[in-house]
């Protein structure tokens, strides 16, 4: 596969930083990579390589604003900060790389933004994947972030996170548990309206042992789709399935993708 960077220009001073990996032959739609609250590109690590080499599909990850090499984000983060990401952000990228068809791959933040895009872009969205997306504030959710701050500076993570984020690391991490905690955030969260609009064959995955969510984000999300969506629940799994079990990941993502797409638009391996 083709490896480019890609710094992409979306107006209103906004600049995205991305990766495509491409195979040699073009088709079908793109894997595109939401990441988690604190996450980047490279803290993928080689999940979405082994995807596209599985399915031979290509791929694009990207970094929100305030992330990576990206632009900066206004702060504090307004309410509706993901469902921006979800109607606004990721469509001007997918539109300014003229890409038509995608199937999409979120994670915990990313997943959630993810089900709001494959609402708004409707029949380009080809498939949907998400592991451990949230669509309101549950008590894990609030308990884990909590818990997050204690380790963030007791546990050395501020130092893991600082090699992705460098002298961002302090505002990226207040931003998001400042958010998060933010009573007014919580009684406003809620996506539960977009999830009727969303047509594509859907996977919804989750960690039995995920420490940031409650098995009802899963139950509620497909109940939301219908019967285009499935759920699964991975034991002995965290938050973080793509990085706890990447081989059972892989092979459920491959498999649901060979079952569920249509194999005339999909050349899939």
């Amino acid at each position: 596969m083709h490896v480019s960077d890609l710094a992409v220009p979306l107006g209103d001073g906004v600049t995205i930083q991305a990766q495509q990996l491409r195979h040699l032959d073009d088709g079908g739609p793109v894997l595109v990579f939401l990441h988690e609250s604190l996450g980047n590109i490279a803290l993928w690590k080689q999940f979405p390589r082994r995807l596209a080499e599985a399915t031979g599909l290509d791929v694009l990850v990207y970094e929100r604003r305030g992330y990576g090499a990206s632009s900066d984000e206004p702060l504090p983060r307004p309410y509706d900060y993901l469902e921006q990401e979800g109607r606004t952000w990721l469509p001007r990228l997918l539109d300014a790389l003229e890409i038509d068809d995608v199937i999409l791959v979120g994670h915990s933040d990313g997943g959630s933004i993810a089900l709001i895009t494959a609402a708004v872009l409707e029949k380009r969205v080809k498939g949907l994947i998400t592991m451990a997306a949230h669509t309101w504030a549950d008590h894990l959710t609030l308990a884990g972030i909590r818990d997050m701050g204690r380790r963030y500076t007791e546990q050395g993570i501020r130092e893991k996170l600082i090699r992705h984020h460098g002298e961002r690391t302090d505002v990226l991490f207040n931003a998001w548990q400042g958010v998060w905690l933010d009573e007014g955030f919580q009684r406003s969260l809620n996506f539960a309206s977009w999830l009727d609009a969303i047509q594509c064959p859907a996977m919804i995955i989750q960690g039995e042992d995920d420490e940031y969510g409650v098995p009802e984000q899963v139950t509620r999300i497909v109940e939301g789709i219908g019967s285009n969506a499935i759920p699964v629940f991975m034991p002995e799994t965290g938050h973080a399935p793509h990085l706890q079990q990447p081989d059972r990941v892989l092979e459920l993502m491959g498999d649901f993708l060979r079952m569920e797409i249509d194999q005339k638009s999909v050349n899939l391996g």
